[in-house]
């Protein structure tokens, strides 16, 4: 069901018409106040239980899981993507010319991990070449059929950072099964607004940074580890992952037993008490909202948005291949600087990746915000 707009949860300005999901949300009034509280809780230390080391670290993780259809066992809290990504890579091991197969510009926090294991391990990457109608899967599924099984992994987003272009993961990862290849996920750019289900894919890892699509602070995100790989070695070994952590008195009691599940693989400091308040404040309000609603009501606004474009000689991905929230437009001219500038004096904010517009409306954009890029974007 698609909402009314969101906005009056939010402290956005009339004037400001902002459409730059994709690079950074605002967070709710709601969350602000609970970083205020968490600032001052930290700030009178004593007031601060043993037991508060655990406990919004265990809410967050409980209401992220079903976002994506997975047990709450499951969801480790890292500071970034790259943290999940060398996560993942530090616990895949391939054979000796084995191919890692990833999109061609690619974000880079899902490339870099992969580079250093393939130079370590003598492993050769294969990107798939950009297509020019959007179908990215089909690219996929063509280096799949020449390589077979000398394929190990394949390492992907669910859409495109720059164009929004949607790929198929779940006849990816079907097919990558019958050569027996690993999938890790970047859903950065598609989790909560594009649907997506753990087990409707099955992939070993899926990595959400959380200060975009999810409207999380700076420095928390997400890794689902696939309970096949509960067993493997985190890149960190702090004293709280381990068994038996919430009993302060007995931590030199040293333990070989990690706590369960993907807890292992938690970044240390993990229990940021402001950062901690505004993420379960985050979540809390897309659950009230109903993730099946937010796709709904951000995906109306992304076909409302890529209809002004197309009256105006731009041209979005085709709706064939593109994800339900995010548009990449190509411009009648490629933007400039000046472009770019006039849209932000104007009070409309999206982003320029390559020669294309990014346009990523969210909860607190409505049709005020479209009449205005469309009344922007008919005068440059």
């Amino acid at each position: 069901m698609r909402l009314e707009t969101q906005r009056h949860l939010f402290s956005i300005p009339r004037e400001i018409c902002y459409l730059n999901a994709a690079y950074m949300t605002p967070q709710t009034i709601k969350m602000q106040e609970a970083g205020h509280e968490g600032i001052d809780r930290r700030a009178n230390p004593w007031v601060i239980s043993e037991q508060d080391f655990f406990t919004d670290v265990e809410t967050v993780r409980a209401l992220f899981a079903p976002i994506i259809d997975a047990q709450t066992d499951d969801i480790a809290i890292i500071p970034g993507a790259s943290y999940g990504v060398a996560v993942a890579a530090r616990n895949i091991k391939l054979d000796k010319g084995q191919v890692i197969v990833m999109l061609a510009e690619q974000f880079p926090s899902n490339v870099y991990s992969w580079q250093r294991m393939a130079a370590e391990q003598d492993l050769q990457i294969k990107h798939v070449p950009t297509p020019s109608d959007g179908n990215w899967t089909d690219g996929v599924m063509t280096l799949l059929d020449e390589y077979g099984e000398q394929v190990g992994l394949l390492t992907l987003p669910h859409c495109h950072w720059s164009s929004g272009a949607l790929l198929d993961v779940q006849r990816i990862s079907a097919r990558a099964k019958t050569i027996g290849a690993k999938l890790v996920l970047d859903l950065t750019q598609s989790v909560p607004a594009q649907h997506f289900s753990v087990q409707d894919v099955d992939p070993d890892y899926v990595i959400v940074s959380g200060y975009k699509w999810m409207m999380c602070p700076y420095s928390i995100s997400f890794l689902y580890v696939a309970p096949r790989n509960h067993d493997g070695v985190p890149l960190e070994e702090n004293w709280i992952n381990r068994l038996g952590s919430e009993n302060f008195a007995g931590l030199v009691q040293y333990q070989d037993a990690y706590q369960p599940g993907a807890r292992r693989f938690d970044m240390g400091e993990r229990a940021s008490f402001n950062l901690m308040k505004q993420t379960v404040a985050s979540l809390e309000q897309f659950h009230q909202w109903g993730i099946g609603n937010m796709q709904d009501t951000i995906g109306g606004l992304a076909n409302d948005i890529a209809a002004v474009c197309e009256r105006h000689g731009y041209r979005p991905v085709p709706k064939a291949h593109r994800s339900n929230h995010l548009l990449g437009v190509s411009c009648p001219t490629p933007p400039s600087p000046e472009f770019l500038a006039s849209l932000r004096d104007h009070g409309v904010y999206l982003s320029v990746r390559g020669t294309s517009l990014r346009i990523a409306p969210h909860m607190y954009n409505d049709q005020v915000d479209i009449v205005r890029l469309e009344e922007i974007l008919a005068s440059i």
